[in-house]
């Protein structure tokens, strides 16, 4: 039966605020017999694509769960569908044991969400079973708390601009008070990020790492195969008829010259898969609270890889260039997984940046001017002329379309620093936007898109945490460019 779904909600509607609970929550009221098939079951879940779980009851007695993405977990494993298919749902429920995690629906919608992120790394995705005063129960998917939970951290937030502008005393103190939330806020969301990206790593690494390792041995082996059906025909080359009939029919000559061609694909395809999973592990490395010497060109390589599906060509045949132009970096003693966060922010941004002028192409900025050369003084005198920079306009050749282009420098200064840069030839920003880049909640983005804590976050890391250095160069027009340095021991 069902009571109230979220086929027809929208979170976005709902009118929450710091004490809201579970209650507010549209969820999911459908029950099911332990004595339904699992066929059954398998089919209300394609029919319901949005869908998070199921609720099991016994004599109109809830006895547990069990979610879409465990049903699908196990039921894709080979023999499982033909052996639980036509059985009772009570036979996969015992076998599959899930755990449930019940909260009463008085429960607020923020203490809600800090127990759930706490739970094990498999259940932290798992949707939430509510206690119902009535005795009933309903299931709220975990992204669905999530959206939840940031709306009513987008009403704090706010709330505190507006006291922000209602009161400008105490100016040092509240700058003080929005940093700390800004970190605590982004710590949590890292964490949880953290966790979610070592889980998918190392799941995705033992298989991947089976199959590696045969691959090699399967090579061999066919091989040999192919060495002994050679011989056969060499020494018998007038085979039955049988034999020749299946010869013909299986393409022999084909199989035997593209069998090695497939086995060499696999290989390939299972190297670009390790490569993925180790820089994921890589780029999880968000909770390290010690310092480390690590290589900083794995770290920009890394997020380079992560974000690899927001550079491809879109519908409109328009992809974004990245050109890397490394220099000879030493190890740098650093917090690599904080690091990593402030590449990815910028890079996203830069993204962000080169999408909106993909957008606004037929604009007077739609062939904007990358600089081909880094010029090292200050970012004011950068940014007073064209003549302080030497510029070059990308374009398609013969198309006159732009070239949207990312460019990442790095080097080793004679002050003991390394120095990255991260351009791209976007629409630029504004000088009074620029002064505020780094401010704690400043976003230009649209409502939904951006939180203006990314930039902030990073200016932390890079000045606080690691005494470095980190400005932005932009004008209209002209793109943007962020240049950190950090020192090559903190």
């Amino acid at each position: 039966m069902i009571s109230h779904t979220l086929e027809n909600e929208n979170i976005v509607q709902l009118k929450l605020n710091l004490n809201s609970s579970l209650q507010e929550l549209p969820g999911w009221e459908i029950y099911m017999d332990l004595n339904s098939s699992v066929e059954e079951l398998a089919k209300l879940f394609e029919q319901k694509p949005l869908l998070p779980g199921i609720l099991l009851v016994q004599d109109q007695h809830y006895v547990g769960m069990i979610s879409r993405r465990k049903f699908y977990e196990y039921m894709s494993r080979p023999y499982s569908l033909a052996l639980f298919s036509n059985k009772p749902i009570e036979k996969l429920y015992n076998w599959l044991q899930p755990e449930s995690f019940i909260i009463s629906e008085n429960t607020t919608i923020v203490e809600a969400t800090q127990i759930a992120i706490q739970r094990s790394s498999e259940l932290v995705y798992e949707p939430i079973v509510v206690a119902l005063e009535s005795g009933k129960h309903r299931l709220i998917d975990f992204h669905q708390l999530l959206l939840a939970h940031s709306q009513i951290h987008v009403l704090t937030l706010a709330q505190l601009q507006q006291a922000t502008e209602q009161s400008r005393i105490a100016t040092t103190n509240l700058r003080l008070l929005q940093d700390n939330h800004a970190q605590l806020v982004q710590n949590e969301k890292m964490v949880a990020l953290g966790k979610l990206v070592a889980g998918v790593a190392h799941e995705i690494n033992n298989p991947i790492n089976f199959i590696a390792g045969n691959l090699d041995y399967a090579n061999s082996y066919i091989q040999d195969l192919l060495a002994l059906i050679n011989l056969y025909q060499k020494y018998y080359p007038k085979p039955k008829i049988e034999i020749k009939n299946l010869i013909e029919k299986i393409d022999l000559d084909f199989l035997i010259a593209d069998l090695p061609k497939v086995l060499n694909s696999m290989k390939v395809g299972s190297k670009r898969i390790q490569e993925i999973v180790s820089s994921l592990r890589n780029f999880s490395r968000l909770d390290e609270a010690q310092k480390k010497a690590v290589d900083i060109h794995e770290g920009i390589d890394s997020t380079l890889l992560i974000l690899q599906h927001r550079l491809k060509e879109n519908s409109k045949g328009q992809g974004i260039t990245v050109r890397k132009e490394y220099g000879n970096l030493p190890l740098v003693e650093c917090y690599a997984g904080q690091l990593n966060q402030v590449f990815m922010n910028i890079i996203s941004n830069a993204i962000d940046a080169l999408e909106e002028a993909m957008v606004n192409s037929h604009s007077p900025f739609s062939s904007c001017l990358l600089p081909s050369v880094f010029i090292d003084a200050p970012s004011e005198a950068m940014v007073k002329a064209d003549s302080q920079l030497t510029r070059q306009k990308i374009s398609d050749a013969g198309v006159g379309r732009p070239h949207w282009m990312i460019r990442i420098s790095t080097k080793a200064l004679d002050t003991g620093y390394v120095e990255i840069r991260i351009a791209d030839n976007g629409l630029g920003m504004t000088e009074e936007v620029k002064q505020r880049i780094f401010d704690p909640f400043f976003t230009t983005k649209p409502v939904g898109r951006g939180t203006g804590l990314g930039l902030s976050i990073s200016y932390q890391i890079v000045v606080k945490k690691h005494n470095g250095f980190l400005e932005c160069i932009s004008a209209p027009g002209e793109g943007t460019e962020f240049v950190i340095k950090i020192p090559i021991k903190v």
